[in-house]
């Protein structure tokens, strides 16, 4: 084992360290770092043969969750960790889009990151720390790794920037911001933002970008003192001979073939060049050579037309979005719904509404617990016209849907405006480029017309790059499918009129200047005013009524002392409520009462009978009420659920009764009156008072006389049974 090598520095006003040679010693390279009181243990290992069969870059990174990190246990049966949780899948993607494009993409060995969180103080989020510790391995491997990296959260926070707050400080932020760079570039941006205005955004990058550096300066020193010698990455083929055969086959074709509006109408030319080009060419190479250098000229048509002329397949402008549709209200029994289509991108969302015992409870490392809103993305074979197997939702699905539900959270009403769980599943009906900002289009269009009460609408838009051989560069409006394929970045931006509410960055450089980022920010924004334009004229604003067929929410405030009443014994009282109302019935710790139904008797039924629950009992109030227990000095009667008074003898009737049963019986409902409370809080009832007087009684229907036997003497009150 190597001896071990720290390296500590101040970074966001609190100490990192990364240390090496103290654990895993078997891993090619492993680093624990230190972040406060989070610790992470990552590793990175790199298999010693190629992989066979693969055409592409074989890494994988895996975050590892371990509950026992914050001092937890995992819930269910088993007990113990299984599946990935939503947010692990998402930190493991958010360290694999910096690290993918540092490494050489002829490199065919597979490489594993495993991230594991050892520790949690939760103030100190673990994402950016996998990222760091992912690019020190690396560094530190024999793997040709084009880095560091560093990476970091900023905040902004009462009018500054604040580099890596604490999970408890970022609830008073209004930008969540995470940047990954290396020494001269940005590789990676992943944000949630509450409407934050473009100059602040940009402020922000800039602000992290410089603070990597010194993330980036520390991975430098350990890796000088503990990394491996580096190997040489395989060579690109680039078989010349190939590839002028080629091309006096095609004879500039191919551009021909690009440029038609559709996928439908592009692929049969495409296909045709191909066939063709196996078809003569079949005795000089392998149909892996033809395939992957006509994949190249496909790559270099398409380039090569945007950065010369300024113009795209179907002559769309750089700045040019392709046409827009909306439409709402589309399926009668939902409770909302939106179908929103941009060229051959469609995307259709459905909006469900539930009470709040219908919140996703979450069991991770975060200091969240539960989530109320909700966006599901869906993926399905047929949105790109292909037969693949169903299943349940990869890291993709996964990704898509969580940048979505990001974007449209700042402006969902709270709860106290709107108490709600609510529910989106954008369904990808088909697929050309940026599904991802067309569900964010289609959830704001469904969730407005179901009658969810939002902020602000909410649009998205991804913008590409194309960089050329001499420096130059052009920003794409509205990628689609092949232009994501072939360019080389993907910059998702999602916001209101307003100002910015989600961003992703991916790239296939080794970076992108801040300049890049600034220019499709803000033309980004003319796009976004465009596609609000269109979503208003489908609809304004939010419907003023729900669906007939969504629950209604009610709400109420009971004493907090009371809470246990409503709740009764192992909640026996409130489940007798629900069956009997056909209501849902969530209660807060402050005494907040939601009532959810589907019609507004039942929730009526409920709150009366919580009333009733709760509510003090008077002296003087007059109730109806069932006979439910008699003893031989008198009758209990419920005046409400689970509050009974005691009818003496004596106050059964206006003349002297021998047996209680000679008057009630118990089931019996009969009319009483509170004529008293006692010190212990017992009540006492009067059938009698309420009795029509008979000669000789008084005027406030009260005997003249006092019977004998039967009753106690006055100040010892019957045992009577609680």
């Amino acid at each position: 084992m190597a001896q071990p090598f720290a390296i500590e520095d101040t970074f966001g006003g609190r100490t990192l360290s990364i240390e090496t040679g103290k654990l895993a010693a078997q891993a090619d390279a492993a680093v624990t770092l230190r972040y406060g009181d989070t610790v992470l243990l990552v590793t990175t290992c790199v298999s010693p043969q190629p992989r066979d069969g693969v055409d592409f870059l074989p890494l994988t990174i895996d975050y590892e969750e371990r509950l026992y990190a914050a001092g937890k246990i995992p819930g269910g049966f088993i007990r113990r960790e299984g599946r990935p949780s939503e947010e692990a899948i998402l930190t493991s993607r958010l360290t694999d889009r910096p690290l993918r494009p540092l490494l050489p993409k002829t490199w065919r060995r597979e490489i594993q990151v495993v991230v594991t969180v050892l520790s949690t103080d939760r103030e100190n989020d673990p994402d950016t720390l996998a990222i760091i510790g992912g690019s020190c391995t690396l560094g530190m491997s024999e793997v040709p790794f084009e880095g560091p990296v560093g990476a970091c959260h900023v905040g902004y926070i009462d009018g500054q920037y604040v580099i890596n707050p604490t999970m408890p400080e970022m609830a008073n932020s209004t930008l969540d911001l995470v940047v990954a760079s290396s020494k001269t570039a940005v590789v990676m941006i992943e944000a949630g933002a509450k409407e934050v205005p473009e100059d602040i955004i940009t402020g922000a990058m800039k602000f992290a970008h410089e603070a990597n550096q010194k993330l980036i300066a520390m991975q430098e020193k350990i890796i000088a003192a503990m990394g491996k010698a580096k190997e040489e990455a395989p060579p690109a083929l680039n078989n010349s001979e190939l590839k002028a055969d080629m091309e006096q086959i095609l004879a500039g074709r191919v551009w021909d073939a690009l440029n038609f509006a559709t996928k439908a109408e592009r692929e049969p030319k495409l296909s045709v060049l191909k066939a063709e080009l196996l078809e003569q060419l079949k005795d000089k190479y392998s149909d892996s050579e033809i395939l992957s250098a006509f994949d190249n000229a496909v790559r270099y048509a398409l380039r090569g037309h945007i950065l010369k002329y300024g113009t795209r397949a179907n002559n769309r402008s750089l700045t040019q979005i392709r046409q827009l549709s909306c439409d709402v209200n589309l399926l009668p029994r939902v409770h909302g719904s939106g179908l929103f289509t941009r060229g051959e991108t469609q995307a259709l969302s459905i909006t469900t509404l539930g009470s709040m015992r219908d919140e996703q409870q979450l069991d991770g490392l975060g200091l969240t617990e539960t989530k109320r809103y909700m966006h599901h993305y869906n993926f399905p074979p047929y949105s790109t016209g292909e037969v693949k197997r169903v299943g349940s939702p990869g890291r993709r699905e996964i990704g898509h849907g969580a940048l979505a539900e990001r974007a449209i959270l700042p402006v969902i009403p709270s709860e106290a405006d709107f108490p709600y769980t609510i529910r989106v599943v954008s369904e990808i009906m088909s697929s050309s480029g940026s599904t991802s900002m067309a569900s964010v289009c289609g959830s704001t269009l469904s969730l407005m017309d179901a009658g969810v009460p939002i902020k602000a609408p909410v649009a998205g838009i991804s913008m590409g790059l194309v960089t050329g051989d001499n420096g130059e560069w052009v920003v794409l409006t509205d990628i689609e499918g092949m232009e994501d394929n072939y360019g080389d970045m993907d910059y998702k931006v999602a916001g209101t009129s307003t100002g910015i509410t989600a961003l992703q960055l991916d790239i296939k450089l080794k970076g992108v200047s801040l300049e890049m980022l600034e220019k499709a920010m803000w033309q980004s924004r003319e796009t976004r005013m465009f596609i609000l334009e269109t979503m208003h004229n489908t609809i304004a604003q939010s419907r003023s009524e729900l669906s007939q067929y969504a629950p209604r929410m009610y709400k109420m405030v009971v004493d907090q002392d009371k809470i246990g009443t409503v709740i009764g014994p192992g909640g026996k009282t409130i489940r007798s409520i629900t069956d009997e109302s056909k209501a849902t019935i969530d209660i807060a710790p402050d005494g907040t009462v939601t009532i959810g139904a589907v019609d507004e008797t039942s929730a009526k039924k409920a709150m009366k009978m919580i009333e009733d629950l709760t509510r003090e009992i008077k002296a003087g109030e007059i109730f109806t009420g069932k006979v439910v227990r008699i003893m031989n000095f008198g009758a209990f009667v419920e005046l409400l659920p689970g509050k009974d008074g005691l009818v003496h003898i004596s106050e059964l009737e206006t003349h002297r009764v021998e047996k209680v049963e000679d008057v009630v019986k118990i089931g019996n409902e009969i009319t009483v009156k509170v004529i008293e409370i006692d010190s212990q809080g017992r009540i006492n009832l009067s059938r009698r008072a309420l009795l029509a007087p008979p000669d000789g009684s008084n005027q406030d229907g009260s005997a003249s006389f006092r019977p004998s036997g039967n009753r106690p003497p006055s100040g010892s009150p019957p045992n009577r049974p609680r």
